[in-house]
């Protein structure tokens, strides 16, 4: 349990949540068009390019409602809220191998950080406008670095994220020919650099279970494995062979609790990956199909209706799920959750809703072996 000075601890996606950092759109920008990402508006007839720079402040406003609107509900639940340091994401970035017209946002702080137990681990990032997002975040870990003697630190290796990186004909290959590197896991980054997002990483106890995916390549995964093998953890490489881009793991495959996982329909787990949770009596329910198609999405969103069960555990018991979607919320009530409902929508066109929008620094639990059957 926690100690008088111990600030960072989580081991899990479910324990009672302590303190947790909500992102912000403040200063929010259009991702740029890159090798790594090719943004389209949604609803054109004609496809037009990408709008670049600020998002309009009014966007950017009601987006911000809905992350304080969250920021209230966590905290009359006594949960610690921290928020990143305001940056200036119109700022273009140029380094010796890359360029890149104005970066993003930190809204989604999930996609870069994460806790593994007692240590914060900065991920590499896949996407050039999100290089230096961790600097939204530099001063918050400072001050668990300060307070909390038994934090430990890492920063994964920066990729070049030069173009050689990137299979710059990802974007234009025919369905025949991404049927076929889908099911081989190639995607459009490359497997010369260790590349990974965080928001691909799921953790349950010991085993934390890592989406090969269009961020997280097995150059990131291996690195992965070296890096916390050692510490006691058991990394697992996951897959979704129906997801033709694949991006973060909780829009896919969400622990709800210990022995329960919320997967999505449309993207089954890769045929032997699931003996491992049966083999340790894991129970899958399947979520329901969001109330938002992909068509009816807000119109710079590039998350797809998935993002519908990026939900937010408050505690093995109690769950946040996004307003509108009813479906979702009498399943979670059906499994015995006590369900707090959001609204969320505008934040989607920031790339996530609920889970990718917080990171969680101090849950109150142990390390705590959910899989002790290993071998299968």
């Amino acid at each position: 349990m926690r100690t008088d000075t111990r600030i960072v601890n989580s081991w899990n996606e479910w324990d009672t949540l302590q303190e947790v950092v909500v992102g912000t759109a403040e200063n929010a920008c259009f991702e740029p068009t890159e090798p790594g990402h090719r943004p389209q508006e949604r609803g054109l007839s004609e496809p037009r390019p990408f709008p670049t720079g600020p998002k309009p402040r009014e966007l950017n406003e009601k987006a911000e409602e809905e992350l304080t609107g969250l920021v209230s509900l966590l905290e009359s639940q006594g949960v610690t809220v921290r928020r990143p340091a305001p940056r200036d994401y119109s700022v273009p970035l140029k380094t010796p191998t890359f360029e890149v017209e104005n970066q993003y946002c930190a809204v989604c702080p999930r996609d870069v950080m994460i806790t593994l137990g007692n240590e914060i681990l900065e991920a590499t990032m896949s996407r050039r406008s999100r290089y230096f997002e961790y600097e939204a975040y530099r001063s918050l870990v400072y001050k668990y670095w300060d307070e909390d003697p038994l934090m430990t630190w890492s920063v994964a290796p920066k990729p070049s994220m030069a173009d050689d990186m990137y299979r710059q004909d990802f974007w234009t290959w025919p369905l025949s020919k991404r049927h076929e590197e889908m099911h081989n896991f190639e995607f459009c980054v490359t497997q010369d650099e260790v590349v990974f997002d965080a928001a691909d990483m799921a953790r349950m106890g010991k085993d934390i279970f890592v989406q090969e995916s269009m961020t997280t390549n097995r150059a990131g995964i291996r690195w992965i494995t070296r890096h916390l093998e050692p510490k006691g953890f058991r990394v697992h490489p996951v897959h979704f062979p129906l997801d033709y881009f694949p991006s973060h793991i909780d829009a896919t495959f969400i622990p709800l609790r210990a022995g329960l996982v919320l997967t999505n329909p449309e993207r089954p787990i890769h045929s032997g990956e699931e003996k491992l949770f049966l083999a340790n009596d894991w129970e899958f329910v399947t979520a329901p199909q969001p109330l938002t198609g992909n068509d009816e999405m807000p119109r710079y969103c590039q998350s797809s209706k998935w993002v519908s069960i990026n939900v937010l555990s408050i505690s093995p018991s109690k769950i946040i799920v996004e307003e509108q979607e009813k479906p979702l919320q009498d399943l979670l009530c059906s499994l015995g959750f006590e369900v707090f409902p959001l609204p969320f929508r505008h934040v989607y066109e920031y790339g996530g809703s609920l889970h990718c929008a917080t990171w969680d620094v101090r849950r109150d639990g142990v390390c705590e072996d959910y899989f002790p059957e290993q071998n299968v």
